[in-house]
């Protein structure tokens, strides 16, 4: 196995104004690993993913994807990076103008000018891979339902393969038996690509079931990371808090005072 991480923030400080949304981060993560990054709203979660993606340029620090140097990167070289990426969005992020299996095979005929017809395959295959039959490919994403356009947004993730894959909050708005489905579908694509992935959540459950590492994002900082199965067992406070979702700690009292 490669000891090269396949991603690298040293330092990584971004700002909007007066205000430090990203304090310095330090992390890595390794080919085939799996990191859930947890932290309230607000705490940066998304600057971080953005500033990976090049979406935002950080003040300071470093960024390598397989040790190449990726802030700053234009033309060609930055067309190299993204094509590794894949991503499941929020709200799902779907073309309201284009049926289902055109929304999957979106990066594989705008990105890499695949013929229609060969994208619309392994489209309907994708769509198969998250448990979804033929006869929704023709459908709008308003015909949907909430799970289901989940489903939609994970083949479209791994509809080119991806080297590596965001979640942002996959859960979200999803009962919890759905929710469940899923993480179970995100571990099972996951394996199966053998992608690297990073993902933001509030959701415990999500944590327990898709990560190897977890890492808390707080006031900008990295506070604490480590395997998931010592996420109870932390000794920290913030992280403690957190995870149990009381209203009483550290976090809270920080709240109080601002």
């Amino acid at each position: 196995m490669s000891t090269t991480p396949k991603i690298s923030l040293r330092g990584v400080k971004k700002r909007f104004g007066s205000k430090i949304v990203l304090d310095g981060i330090d992390l890595d993560v390794m080919p085939g690993e799996s990191v859930v990054v947890i932290g309230g709203s607000g705490s940066g979660k998304s600057v971080l993913i953005k500033c990976i993606l090049g979406l935002m340029t950080p003040e300071e620090g470093r960024i390598t994807i397989d040790g190449a140097d990726a802030i700053g990167m234009h033309g060609k070289a930055r067309e190299k990076i993204l094509s590794k990426f894949g991503m499941l969005f929020q709200g799902g992020a779907l073309f309201d103008s284009l049926t289902v299996w055109q929304n999957v095979a979106f990066g594989l005929i705008e990105a890499r000018g695949m013929d229609k017809d060969e994208a619309r395959v392994i489209a309907i295959e994708k769509l198969a891979r998250v448990g979804l039959g033929s006869d929704v490919a023709e459908l709008r994403p308003d015909e949907l339902s909430g799970g289901m356009q989940k489903r939609v947004g994970l083949a479209r993730a791994i509809a080119t393969e991806p080297e590596i894959i965001f979640f942002d909050e996959p859960t979200t708005g999803l009962d919890p038996i759905m929710a469940d489905v899923i993480n179970d579908l995100i571990t099972e694509c996951v394996r199966d690509l053998g992608a690297t992935t990073i993902t933001i959540t509030h959701d415990m459950s999500s944590v327990r079931k898709i990560a190897d590492r977890a890492a808390m994002l707080y006031k900008g900082k990295i506070i604490w990371q480590g395997p998931k199965d010592q996420i109870d067992n932390s000794g920290n406070a913030y992280v403690d808090q957190f995870i149990h979702g009381h209203a009483e700690g550290p976090i809270q009292m920080d709240i109080l005072k601002s």
